[in-house]
């Protein structure tokens, strides 16, 4: 088979994913027909609206990628293939799975935000863990996804439209968008946006079949396929499975689930929404992997230009203009200014979702809303004026932390009702140990030897399988508790 035919392959695979073992997770959940959702039992006009399932769809793609599997996918293209390995099989096991779960569980418990979903599975305890945990997120990829846009359009734009210009126009958007209703805004503007992203993923694709471009380049240089390619020599695990996060698992993704399950008006839509759009994301972030790996020389040339451009942006520009010419310059600014716009937005809209539910405080009403958005967006202002560069180094660790405990919390859900929890518990070990090694060996966490902090990543998620197959019982008999009151 040719380099090419194995890119549609990986497609194919992935699609296929989705239609048999998207059925059989579907399966495991159980989603009911007849009982009524949120959106119709708590309908409120603002954050619980019935909304077309295509439609759905497309704000659930928009909410969980922005520039997640574009970027990511790009870096993860320095260690070479074994980076679509890592895309298709972490999509189709562990980010569908992820996805799925936490929009369906949300979906259960009335549409809450994730901190309240795993304290019901995992206990008070891990509840209060993660609302610190998901609002730290949250508001860091508000901000940062503030700054980073304005920058961009400030460097494009005359000298009377500056940095702190742009900040200020951005932050309105985004104010606006977290407090009104959420079919004024993003269920209008996010499925046209969706529309560009997928487009763009077609035209890169395309514009390297269409030009001849040899995929796959530098395994036919090196004659290895799988071989570690990165230039400085980064070990594949557990740096890859952290750099790629959104092309194929990521904890962001269950900060926006809920929003959607709040708008689903049948429990079958779910495999679609959830599921589907993380199938989507993983063959975006396929196309942009692949493209990484074909349109460079050299992973040192692939590394230039990151390092160059100081992100995967630069990537993106020279992809784009060179494979669609004028109209791929169009596409970069819309992929590079508001795909990071749409992700800022929604994280602040899911903080103020999350603070709700933590407090109590009900949300149909305005005032209420701008009890929580007003000292959420003062917090977000001022920590514009942070210098990121060390705290950001931390979020993609943290983004697959935060991954990793909901397919715990998906695992301790299935077993409450008696079903197979391996679905679950198998990628959640792993994820367990990737995140348990990462934090072990990288520069940013406690810089071990790479033997010592394997070691103990592996050590670590053994322990923690063990401990959760010992509160089998304790996870049931609590279930039954809740049965009898």
């Amino acid at each position: 088979m040719s380099p090419v035919g194995y890119f549609f392959l990986a497609v194919a695979v992935l699609i296929l994913g989705f239609a048999v073992y998207g059925r059989i997770v579907e399966k495991l959940f159980g989603p009911n027909i007849y009982r009524p959702t949120p959106a119709v039992t708590l309908g409120d006009g603002v954050d619980y609206v019935t909304l077309p399932t295509w439609k759905i769809f497309m704000i659930q793609l928009l909410n969980i990628a922005g520039v997640g599997p574009v970027f990511g996918p790009i870096m993860g293209a320095l260690y070479g293939p074994s980076a679509l390995l890592w895309i298709v099989f972490g999509t189709i096991f562990a980010g569908g799975v992820h996805d799925y779960f936490s929009g369906m569980i949300s979906l259960r418990y009335n549409g809450t935000s994730v901190p309240e979903v795993v304290g019901h599975t995992l206990g008070q305890f891990f509840r209060h863990f993660m609302s610190f945990f998901s609002l730290l997120l949250l508001v860091l990829v508000g901000v940062v996804f503030v700054t980073a846009p304005a920058s961009i359009l400030a460097s494009l734009t005359p000298s009377w439209a500056n940095l702190r210009f742009w900040l200020i126009i951005i932050f309105a958007y985004y104010f606006f968008a977290t407090i009104l209703p959420i079919d004024v805004i993003i269920a209008k503007l996010y499925p046209l946006f969706a529309a560009v992203l997928i487009i763009m993923a077609f035209g890169v694709a395309g514009g390297l079949v269409y030009k001849g471009y040899d995929f796959f380049n530098w395994t036919a240089t090196s004659g290895e396929v799988f071989a570690n390619f990165h230039p400085e020599g980064l070990p594949i695990w557990p740096l890859m499975f952290i750099t790629i996060a959104c092309g194929a698992l990521s904890g962001f993704h269950a900060t926006q689930s809920p929003m959607m399950a709040r708008c689903l008006a049948n429990e079958k839509r779910g495999r679609l929404v959830f599921y589907g759009a993380m199938v989507a994301e993983g063959i975006i972030g396929l196309v942009w992997a692949t493209a990484g790996m074909t349109f460079y020389d050299s992973p040192e040339a692939l590394n230039a230009v990151i390092k160059g451009g100081g992100s995967a942006a630069a990537v993106v520009k020279d992809i784009s203009l060179t494979l669609l010419g004028p109209v791929g310059g169009v596409l970069v600014i819309l992929g590079v200014v508001i795909l990071p716009i749409t992700s800022g937005d929604t994280a602040f809209r899911a903080a103020r979702l999350l603070l709700a539910d933590f407090s109590g405080l009900k949300q149909a009403r305005a005032r209420s809303r701008l009890l929580i958005a007003v000292p959420l967006f003062v917090v977000g202002i001022v920590l514009c004026n942070v210098n990121f560069t060390t705290i950001w180094r931390y979020f993609s660790w943290s983004n697959q932390t935060l991954a990793t405990v909901m397919l715990w919390a998906g695992a301790a859900y299935v077993v409450r009702r008696g079903t197979f929890h391996w679905l679950l518990t198998l990628p959640a070990t792993f994820m367990t140990a990737t995140v348990a090694t990462y934090i072990c060996v990288a520069p940013e966490g406690f810089t071990l030897p790479y033997e010592v902090g394997a070691t103990i990543g592996v050590g670590v998620a053994v322990l923690a399988l063990a401990a959760f197959m010992r509160n089998l019982k304790n996870f049931r008999r609590n279930v039954l508790l809740e049965m009898s009151t």
